[in-house]
C-alpha cells in the first residue's frame, strides 16, 4: 500500500512541476519576440547565431558616434568583464554567467538596444541583430 501512495504523491508531484518548467522565462520570450519580428522580415530566417552575436559585438562601425565606434568601445572585448563609458562610468558584465540579473526586464532591454545600436551603428538594431547578440551574451 505504500508504493501506491508514494506513486500517487509522486504523479502529484510531477503534474505540478510540468507547468512551472514549461513556462518560458523572460529571456526566452524577449528572444521569441526577436524571432518572430526576423521571420516576418525574412521569411528565411533559421535561428538565431552567437558567432553572428559576437561578430556584431566586435565589429566597429563607422556611422554611429566616433567615440563608440564598437560595442567594445565601452563594454570590451571580454564579455565576462566589466566594461567603462567614455566619461569612466563603470558597466556590469554583458555575459550572463558574470551578470545573472541580466536581460529580464524586456523594456529594459529595448532601451539599452535602441541607445546603444544608435549610438555604435548610426541606427536602430534589427531583430536579427538583437537576438543574435542577446544569444551571443547569454551563452558567455
Amino acid at each position: 500500500m505504500n508504493n501506491r501512495i508514494a506513486l500517487r504523491v509522486s504523479c502529484i508531484a510531477l503534474a505540478l512541476a510540468l507547468p512551472l518548467s514549461a513556462t518560458a522565462g523572460p529571456r526566452d520570450e524577449q528572444l521569441d519576440r526577436y524571432a518572430s519580428a526576423a521571420r516576418a522580415s525574412d521569411p528565411a530566417f533559421a535561428g538565431f547565431s552567437a558567432a553572428r552575436g559576437n561578430t556584431l559585438h566586435t565589429r566597429a562601425f563607422g556611422a554611429g558616434k566616433p567615440d563608440t565606434p564598437a560595442c567594445t568601445s565601452c563594454h570590451g572585448t571580454e564579455p565576462r568583464a566589466a566594461g567603462r563609458t567614455p566619461a569612466g562610468k563603470s558597466i556590469d558584465a554583458m555575459a550572463l554567467s558574470a551578470s545573472p540579473s541580466r536581460y529580464t526586464d524586456p523594456a529594459k532591454v529595448e532601451k539599452w538596444f535602441k541607445r546603444n545600436c544608435n549610438e555604435v551603428l548610426g541606427r536602430e538594431c534589427t531583430a536579427l541583430e538583437k537576438g543574435d547578440w542577446l544569444t551571443f551574451v547569454l551563452g558567455q
